[in-house]
């Protein structure tokens, strides 16, 4: 399927980032994940501790590229839109065994071995350092891990949809409610779902699916 230049560019209410990390801290800091800590979760192969260390690198990863920023970078005038950063994502174009999601899941291991206290002391402190970090968030980061550069406002709807999707995956694995997070976080992680599983499937498997489920084909996954 073509580009779409999907962009949040402008349209994105950053702030939403706040609540939706209250909800992940609220949620990190159960009982439940504690006590499950070194079982597997609802994401085969990875560990309570893992997944649950991975939702709170997100909003660390938006604090620490903003420090990070460089406004003399010169590859910094050049972003790629949202959708051509999950083309190019190697994460989605490898199964579980592949290299990609196999260090995701190793990273997140390594992190569990600090235990569950200090991942709640970690994703308390990103909730008090988001504010400002966001408020002074230039108009494009550079992602060290692939060397690419996206617009903000992408990036954090990327931070949103990883934090959305997997407290949806820590929350089944331990038996707890999901989260319920608001039409600011929800309508640009939909949006870009939606995106990629048009990419994926195509526009008759995504319109048949949500609207004439007699005539649909099976599963719609974006990711």
């Amino acid at each position: 399927m073509a580009q779409t230049g999907l962009t949040f560019e402008g349209v994105l209410d950053r702030d939403a980032l706040v609540p939706a990390t209250e909800l992940l801290v609220a949620l990190v800091a159960r009982p439940e994940v504690a006590a499950a800590w070194d079982q597997e979760s609802a994401c085969a192969g990875t560990s309570v501790g893992a997944l649950t260390w991975h939702l709170v690198n997100q909003p660390q990863r938006v604090i620490e590229l903003i420090a990070a920023h460089d406004p003399a970078d010169p590859r910094l005038t050049a972003p790629i839109t949202a959708d051509e950063h999950y083309a190019r994502a190697e994460w989605l174009q490898q199964d579980l065994d592949g290299p990609a999601n196999v260090g995701v899941r190793e990273r997140g291991e390594q992190q569990a071995s600090a235990g569950h206290d200090e991942a709640v002391a970690a994703a308390r402190a990103a909730l008090a350092a988001l504010p400002a970090a966001l408020a002074a968030a230039p108009p494009a980061l550079l992602l060290p891990w692939t060397g690419l550069v996206l617009r903000t406002d992408d990036f954090l709807v990327s931070r949103l949809m990883e934090v959305v999707v997997h407290s949806d995956d820590l929350a089944a694995g331990v038996g707890v409610p999901v989260p319920e997070f608001a039409a600011a976080t929800l309508r640009p992680v939909l949006t870009l779902l939606t995106d990629l599983a048009v990419r994926r499937h195509g526009q008759d498997a995504l319109v048949r699916a949500l609207a004439r489920p007699e005539r649909a084909q099976g599963a719609i996954s974006a990711l």
